[in-house]
């Protein structure tokens, strides 16, 4: 689970630089990234960037990892702009709320509800360059879909992003009882065809026009459980 301490100091380490050389790359004070290097004092975007260009990295690998599938708390994640500057469209950073079940309507507001009554208040992960304010995280919380996905797992999924055949998705279908899955999408002529992601189920054939089907957002990106 991706942490928002930055790897600085095992960069430095590992290309044989030090504090001096780096300030000298980046334009920032020795002192401030002593602080940045340490922890005892929060980055900010324009740092974020100068550091990546720096390093010669993607901003996301300047992260470091924890252990045993960490998530942050919203505190932890907060970022400052104490540096004024024009900045990188993918810099931007928010904060998604982790969730224990698929929310009914994924809204800001609705996911920050499902994230309390699940269990999750104050856990969040961290994305970078996206604008969809509904987007919401789901903690797995069992093994029905291994290998593909296993359980602590951590699914970030954004109802703002276009579908097509093939993705990966989360559903609610069925013209009784609703059923919420995730399941990998097929858009036919007449059906829609719903197969399970690790193929060990038969698919469902819902028929266009006639059979309850709704997306409620696509899976863009899966945090492994770290071990």
């Amino acid at each position: 689970m991706v942490s928002t301490r930055l790897r600085v100091k095992e960069l430095l380490r590992e290309r044989r630089w030090t504090t001096k050389v780096l300030a000298e790359k980046t334009g920032m004070s020795e002192s401030y990234l002593t602080h940045i290097k340490n922890g005892t004092r929060r980055w900010n975007e324009d740092a974020l960037r100068k550091l990546s260009e720096a390093f010669e990295l993607d901003p996301s690998d300047l992260f470091a990892f924890r252990p045993q599938g960490f998530v942050p708390s919203q505190s932890e994640i907060t970022v400052t702009q104490e540096t004024p500057g024009i900045l990188e469209e993918d810099l931007k950073l928010k904060v998604v709320p982790v969730v224990g079940q698929i929310p009914d309507e994924p809204t800001a507001y609705h996911n920050q509800m499902a994230q309390i009554a699940t269990g999750y208040k104050g856990q969040y992960v961290p994305v970078f360059g996206s604008d969809d304010e509904d987007m919401f995280c789901l903690h797995l919380e069992d093994n029905v879909m291994a290998p593909n996905f296993v359980k602590g797992d951590y699914l970030l999924v954004s109802p703002a992003v276009w579908t097509r055949s093939g993705d990966v998705v989360v559903v609610e279908y069925g013209n009784g009882e609703p059923v919420k899955a995730i399941v990998q999408v097929n858009y036919m002529d007449d059906f829609i065809v719903l197969e399970s992601v690790n193929q060990k189920k038969s698919p469902v054939a819902l028929v266009k026009g006639k059979d309850s089907f709704r997306i409620i957002g696509k899976v863009i990106f899966r945090y492994q459980k770290m071990t």
